[in-house]
Formats: structure tokens, C-alpha cells, sequence
């Protein structure tokens, strides 16, 4: 058996991408294992994939973050963590937070880094009328989307496009480069 390494998963809705994680760790060589999935929203839809392939999760508030964030630590140390991922976690963590986890804290984002950092970007990217856009795995420091880049996937904007066909395009390349990522990032 390989020695994978224990990791946490964050989410905040549909959890797409928690399941594309999931569906990898369960290759023999890939280099994590899911411990933990923490949800800050209790209608998250990612926590259906937490039941399905039994894997434990939490629902904290996110209301008082310094509450969330105990919280969440007390878990993670409690499982001997030493890898966390964003997937659709729609809040930011603090500096202390981050500092205090010591490990690699990794997450997702729906644009080519570092343009468009932050929401709403499939509007802002078709508003200024951009040739591409596509995704991004980077790690987190204590700025929004600013962390060293692991891997991108660019994606051609279509004529036509929406930001609903634009969104749909991009999860699918989502879910093929976050995996990827992880594996880069244990090589």
C-alpha cells in the first residue's frame, strides 16, 4: 500500500470537484487519502458525495470565523492531517489559520491566475470580452487567489457564450486539473 497522505477537504456547495478528488484518492497510487471533509454550509450538496463513499465530514458556521476556524484545527489535528484542499469553499481563510495548519493548504479557481482573482468571474471574463479563460490550482497564502500556481488549463471562449456554458466548460477542466495538481504536487 501506498503511503498516502492524510488530507481535509473544505467545501461549500455542489462539491463536483470533492467527488472528482474522492474518485481519484481511490487509485491505488494516488498520493492522498480523504480523512475529512468540512463543510461551512449545511445544505452543501458535496456532502451527499461525504455519505455515498463514507468518508467522515463536519458542518461548522462560518458566521464567527474564529469559532469555524477552531473548530476546523481541533478536527484536523485530532486526524493527524497534513494536507488540505478547497473545492467550492466560498469563504477565506485567516493568516492565522494558515500559519497555525503548517502543511499545504491547496484550492481551485475559475480563471487563469492572476486575472480575475475573487467572484464572479465567468461575467467579468465575457465582459471584457476575453479570447480564453480556463482554471487554476494554487496554493493559499493569506491574499485571495495570490498563491504560487500549481497547474492551469486554458479554455477557448466560444462566440456565443454564456456564463453558464462557459462555467460548465471550465468544472469539466476542473475536475481533471485538480487531481492532477495533487499529483504534481507529491511527485
Amino acid at each position: 500500500m501506498v503511503n498516502k497522505i492524510k488530507t481535509c477537504i473544505f467545501i461549500s456547495g455542489d462539491g463536483s470537484n470533492l467527488e472528482s478528488i474522492i474518485k481519484n484518492s481511490r487509485e491505488y497510487n494516488f498520493p492522498i487519502k480523504i480523512e475529512l471533509i468540512i463543510s461551512n454550509n449545511p445544505n452543501a450538496k458535496g456532502i451527499i458525495f461525504a455519505k455515498k463513499y463514507n468518508i467522515p465530514f463536519k458542518f461548522f458556521s462560518s458566521q464567527n470565523q474564529n469559532n469555524f476556524e477552531r473548530n476546523c484545527l481541533f478536527e484536523i489535528k485530532k486526524k493527524k492531517i497534513k494536507f488540505l484542499c478547497l473545492a467550492g469553499f466560498m469563504k477565506i481563510l485567516s493568516q492565522n489559520f494558515i500559519k497555525t495548519f503548517r502543511y499545504k493548504i491547496v484550492n481551485i479557481h475559475p480563471s487563469l491566475l492572476p486575472k480575475y482573482k475573487g467572484l464572479n468571474t465567468h461575467k467579468r471574463v465575457l465582459k471584457d470580452k476575453e479570447k480564453y479563460s480556463g482554471c487554476t490550482v494554487h496554493f493559499v497564502n493569506s491574499k485571495l487567489d495570490s498563491g504560487k500556481i500549481i497547474l492551469q488549463k486554458k479554455v477557448l471562449i466560444y462566440k456565443n457564450e454564456t456564463e453558464k456554458s462557459l462555467k460548465q466548460r471550465i468544472l469539466k477542466q476542473e475536475h481533471k486539473l485538480y487531481p492532477q495538481s495533487i499529483i504534481s504536487i507529491f511527485k
